[in-house]
């Protein structure tokens, strides 16, 4: 049976940059990994920020459009068939931020999947530095996210207080308890524990081989909680901007307007890429608290702001 790990958390909160450290682990150790890659929207930007994962070890594969969740399943159910006979050690699973768990684990246990692929891990990404005013909807996507973790990460740990950390802890205690929930969680020191009710709060870029060992093992936790039923088209979207001409200047601060106007709606996340004159792209992925731009030899000219209840035209008109 070929393990499935499921990296999940709310949007912009890590799951990227967790999935190429623990990736590059399970390749230094002599495996060969699968990593389905689904975005929320029509173009898959995070696969392209996984690129150079790429090679005899690792295969990328895309999942686009996985904010209708019966395409989802059926795309997802179609790649994993296809994947069943190709010797993966392991498959690692990137659903987008608006996404339920329940989804995942109603797949995995449905013939055929079951017949070669069993559950594996689920990691739940969650920021260290949690925006308390989160939306009845989005607290209960987090609700799914990290009821049946393995393991929840902080990620952006080292740029975080004790204080705030605790506070996201406590935070999400009192989602869990909103949801009939029974688990509880405490915060961890940066050092591994066993305990599956322990945050680990670790910045995912430099977690250390004691860490990703005791992830590879931490499994998940069978925890019921309420439902929550709406559409999550109504709620959350997401806009697409081609061929931006703007300098790398001029973009960080429109991005930084963005996220700071609430006449724009609430932006969760922005993201994608801007050609420099070199020929040379460089990659954008901005949150409230935090914006990463990065130097890549391949991206496509696009910007995709995520969020609930967005102004089109207000941003529409942002970016002209």
């Amino acid at each position: 049976m070929i393990k499935v790990d499921l990296v999940t958390g709310f949007l912009g909160s890590g799951k990227t940059t967790f999935i190429r450290t623990y990736a590059k682990y399970l390749m230094d150790a002599g495996k060969k990994i699968g990593i389905i890659e689904n975005d929320f929207g029509a173009i898959n930007v995070d696969m392209m920020m996984l690129q150079d994962l790429e090679g005899d070890q690792c295969e990328l594969e895309p999942i686009v459009g996985g904010n209708v969740v019966e395409d989802w399943k059926r795309r997802f159910k179609a790649k994993l068939i296809s994947m069943a006979m190709q010797g993966y050690d392991r498959v690692i699973v990137e659903p987008s931020g608006i996404y339920d768990v329940d989804v995942f684990f109603d797949m995995l246990y449905d013939e055929p999947l079951s017949n070669w692929f069993e559950v594996g891990n689920i990691f739940a990404m969650v920021d260290a530095k949690l925006d308390v005013r989160m939306s009845e909807q989005a607290e209960y996507l987090l609700t799914s996210q990290v009821a049946n973790a393995g393991k929840v990460i902080l990620s952006k740990a080292e740029e975080a207080s004790a204080k705030e950390k605790q506070q996201t802890v406590e935070k999400l205690n009192a989602i869990l308890e909103k949801y009939n929930c029974k688990r509880s969680f405490k915060l961890g020191t940066a050092k591994w524990e066993d305990d599956q009710d322990v945050v680990l709060a670790k910045d995912s870029e430099i977690l250390g081989k004691e860490q990703l060992e005791g992830l590879l093992h931490c499994g998940y936790v069978n925890a019921d909680h309420k439902k929550l039923w709406f559409d999550k088209n109504e709620m959350f979207t997401s806009l697409f901007f081609v061929d931006q001409k703007l300098t790398e200047e001029t973009l960080q601060e429109k991005i930084k307007e963005l996220m700071q106007q609430e006449r724009f709606g609430t932006v969760f996340r922005v993201k994608g890429f801007l050609q420099k004159k070199d020929g040379k792209w460089l990659s954008f992925n901005a949150t409230h608290d935090q914006m990463h731009v990065q130097t890549m030899e391949q991206g496509q000219d696009v910007l995709i702001v995520i969020g609930e209840h967005l102004a089109k035209e207000e941003i529409e008109q942002l970016f002209k």
